[in-house]
């Protein structure tokens, strides 16, 4: 039983990477308060959801921009240095966020421009660190690695939008900001304890920096067809078949419970990372990680599809008070969706870290950024305008099922990818 639980070899065995685990983990915490809080507050001042969901372009066109550009800046100077300037831009973003509500801000713009700024830091913030870590630690311990991040991004994840809501209700706007300012000081703190990491010398590095640089990162993804699989991959998963769009109408036609409904959904995408990530003690030991990774792939879209099947049978009848069985039952296919994609995202990333060398990885890093960023907002539009025609539940239905069949079609066409060997890793 104790060899399935999670391992914790990495944080024992190298002092840094606990340090950067630990601080990074709660600083994520962190960050989903402001999340939370700063839609809230965008709501509070202009009683529109298209206001709120204009945030979401405000992040997204920054990240894809930054994490492109910080993939190349990652990969010609220090990674720590990178990483900590990044990290006093993030902070000194959310000491705005504080000081704009503690003066009683009134202009959505000052927090759509806050928001863009923290994603363009973050963006580069995060390539960074993701280089760091296989400097840190031997290869054969990158999975236990990933899996003890994916397991503190999802306890993040189900902890701090309740918690930031609690807050906001409770002592308002500027105190929730400001616990996300105090906890972002243990990611700062473990990046200072860091020692240097420049990029290992190469003969191969590439001189220009810039859109120069971006281009051969580019160029020298479309020559690693097992590298390139990973990306391919999630973005079949999650374009085909993220139903998060649909939990707002869920909660309102089919399983009843309103808002309340919709953050339960979420809680148990989230909740099933976190369970896989606790019995993650068996990963560490794969071999076959490309296989791994598509039937993990495939435990996703049957979910999903099992999720649908529970809309269909409710029907959207509207609800006056919740249907239990049938939340029950659409809690648990979320969990297994959450669980499956979370051994997905650990031997991806894996694969990424392992198979790519280091005057690459940060670069490709910052390509994983935009995929991880990108797929989930084309999967809610597609999803989203799926539903219009057919309805929630069988949107769910034919993405989960669209998503395993172009999964394997790929798989088939890419042999080399269910090949792969993570004793004798080829990108």
């Amino acid at each position: 039983m104790r060899s399935l639980l999670v391992d914790l070899t990495p944080v024992r065995v190298s002092p840094a990477f606990r340090r950067l685990w630990l601080g990074l983990s709660v600083a994520n915490l962190g960050a989903q308060l402001t999340v939370v809080a700063v839609g809230l507050q965008v709501y509070a001042l202009t009683q529109s959801t298209f206001a709120v969901g204009v945030l979401g372009v405000c992040a997204l066109v920054p990240l894809i921009v930054f994490g492109l550009y910080g993939g190349a800046l990652v990969d010609h100077y220090d990674r720590r240095t990178v990483a900590l300037v990044a990290s006093v831009v993030s902070w000194v973003a959310v000491l705005a966020l504080v000081a704009q509500a503690a003066a009683g801000n009134e202009h959505v713009g000052v927090l759509y421009a806050l928001v863009a700024v923290q994603s363009a830091a973050g963006a580069v913030n995060s390539p960074a660190r993701m280089a760091i870590v296989p400097r840190l630690l031997e290869p054969r311990l990158m999975p236990a690695a990933n899996a003890l991040q994916t397991m503190g991004w999802n306890v993040a994840l189900t902890v701090g939008p309740l918690v930031g809501a609690g807050l906001v209700a409770g002592i308002g706007y500027t105190w929730a900001y400001a616990v996300d300012a105090a906890l972002f000081t243990f990611a700062l703190a473990a990046l200072l304890r860091l020692p240097p990491v420049p990029p290992e010398p190469s003969a191969h590095r590439s001189e220009r920096l810039g859109l120069g640089s971006v281009v051969d990162g580019l160029r020298y993804l479309g020559t690693q067809p097992n590298v390139r699989m990973t990306f391919v991959v999630d973005l079949i998963a999650m374009v085909t078949s993220m139903p998060r769009v649909l939990f707002p109408a869920v909660g309102v036609l089919y399983l009843g419970g309103g808002e309340t409904t919709t953050g339960v959904l979420l809680a148990a995408v989230a909740a099933g990372g976190i369970v896989a990530g606790l019995f993650s003690g068996g990963l560490a030991r794969v071999r076959w990680q490309g296989r791994v990774i598509a039937l993990a792939i495939t435990a996703w879209g049957l979910s999903i599809v099992a999720f649908g099947l529970v809309l269909v049978v409710a029907g959207p009848t509207s609800p006056t008070g919740v249907l239990p069985v049938a939340l029950a039952l659409a809690v648990v296919t979320l969990a297994l969706a959450g669980a499956s994609d979370a051994v997905s995202s650990v031997f991806r990333q894996t694969i990424l870290q392992t198979a790519t060398p280091d005057d690459m990885r940060g670069r490709l890093q910052g390509v994983f950024v935009v995929v991880v960023a990108g797929g989930p907002r084309l999967g809610e539009l597609v999803l989203g305008a799926l539903s219009v025609r057919v309805g929630e539940g069988w949107a769910a239905v034919l993405g989960g099922v669209a998503c395993v069949v172009l999964l394997w079609l790929l798989v088939r066409a890419q042999r080399a990818f269910w090949q792969y060997d993570a004793e004798n890793p080829t990108p």
